[in-house]
C-alpha cells in the first residue's frame, strides 16, 4: 500500500485541480489516490468545510480549507484560479461523494478550465453506481434523476414520464419527502419493482426492493425507512407481450362477431383457432374504433 500511495503523491501535478470523490459513509472507501491528493492540497475547496474537516481529521491531515458552495461558486473560482497561478495544488470536494453531482463543483471546473488550467477527476464513492449495481437491472443504459422536484405537483409531472420508461431511473429523495414520493409512484404504478437504497456504506443502512406498492407499505409502517440518504431505482415498465393473430383467426373473428357479441366471439375464435382470446377482442375493438 505504501509503494502505491508514494506512486500516487508523485503524480499530483501543480497549478491542477482535482475534484475528488469521498466516501458517502464508510470512511475506508477513501481511495489510495484521493488520500495522496488531500495530502499534498495547498488548498481544499470544501462544500462544508467542519464536515471535510472530520474526515481529513479521521486520516490526520491538515489544509487550508475554503467553503465553496452553490451561491458563492462563481466567485469563489477566482480564489482558486489565483491559488492555481501560485503553483498550487487545489482539491475540490463535496460533503460526501463525487462533486458536481446534484452537488457544487460544475462551475468551479468551468471557470478554471477556461483559466487555462487543468481539472482532473479523483475516482471514488458514489451513491448513485452504488445503488445501481445492487439493483438487479440488466439494461445497459439508465436514467440519473437527481432530487425530485419539491412541489406535490411538479414531483408527479416528473413521474409520469417514467410511466412507460424502458430504462431505469435513479432518483435521489430526501427523508421528509419519500412518504409523499412513494404515495404517488404507488398512484401511477403500483406493480413496478423499485429499490430503496438508505444509508448507503453507512452503520444501519438497507435495501428494499420489491414491487412500488411493497415498498411504500414497507416505509409507512417503518419510521426506520425514512430517515438517512436515500436512493430510488425505479426498474422499466414491464413490455406486454405482442401477440400475433394469423390470418385464419382473424377472418374466423370477423365472421363470429357479426353474429354473437364481441366477448362471446373472442372465446369461441379463440376455441377454434388456439390464439390468444385477449388478442382477438382488442383487435375487434380496435377495427370496430377506426
Amino acid at each position: 500500500m505504501q509503494i502505491h500511495y508514494q506512486k500516487a503523491v508523485a503524480n499530483i501535478v501543480p497549478q491542477t485541480l482535482y475534484v475528488v470523490a469521498t466516501p458517502i459513509g464508510n470512511l475506508t472507501d477513501l481511495s489510495i489516490h484521493a488520500l495522496a491528493v488531500l495530502a499534498k492540497a495547498d488548498l481544499i475547496c470544501a462544500e462544508d468545510t467542519r464536515v471535510t474537516q472530520q474526515l481529513l481529521r479521521a486520516y490526520g491531515l491538515s489544509a487550508r480549507l475554503i467553503s465553496v458552495r452553490e451561491q458563492n461558486e462563481q466567485s469563489m473560482a477566482e480564489r482558486v484560479i489565483t491559488a492555481l497561478a501560485a503553483g498550487e495544488v487545489v482539491a475540490q470536494v463535496s460533503d460526501a461523494g463525487t462533486p458536481a453531482v446534484c452537488d457544487p463543483g460544475a462551475r468551479l471546473a468551468v471557470r478554471v478550465r477556461e483559466a487555462g488550467y487543468k481539472v482532473l477527476p479523483v475516482a471514488g464513492p458514489s451513491a448513485v453506481m452504488a445503488a445501481l449495481s445492487v439493483a438487479g437491472v440488466t439494461e445497459s443504459d439508465f436514467y440519473f434523476a437527481g432530487f425530485l422536484p419539491a412541489k406535490k405537483g411538479e414531483r408527479e409531472q416528473r413521474l409520469r414520464q417514467w410511466l412507460d420508461s424502458e430504462f431505469p431511473v435513479i432518483m435521489f429523495e430526501t427523508p421528509h419527502r419519500i412518504a409523499a414520493t412513494l404515495t404517488q409512484m404507488k398512484a401511477l404504478y403500483p406493480q413496478r419493482q423499485l429499490m430503496l437504497a438508505r444509508e448507503i456504506s453507512k452503520a444501519h443502512e438497507t435495501y428494499i426492493s420489491a414491487s412500488v406498492a411493497e415498498v411504500q407499505s414497507i416505509v409507512q409502517n417503518d419510521a426506520n425507512q425514512s430517515r438517512g440518504e436515500m436512493v430510488l431505482v425505479l426498474h422499466p415498465a414491464v413490455k406486454e407481450k405482442q401477440t400475433e393473430l394469423s390470418i385464419e383467426s382473424m377472418r374466423i373473428m370477423r365472421i363470429l362477431a357479426q353474429e354473437l357479441s364481441t366477448k362471446q366471439a373472442a372465446s369461441l375464435a379463440a376455441q377454434i383457432s388456439g390464439d390468444s382470446k385477449k388478442a382477438l377482442y382488442d383487435w375487434v375493438i380496435m377495427n370496430k374504433k377506426q
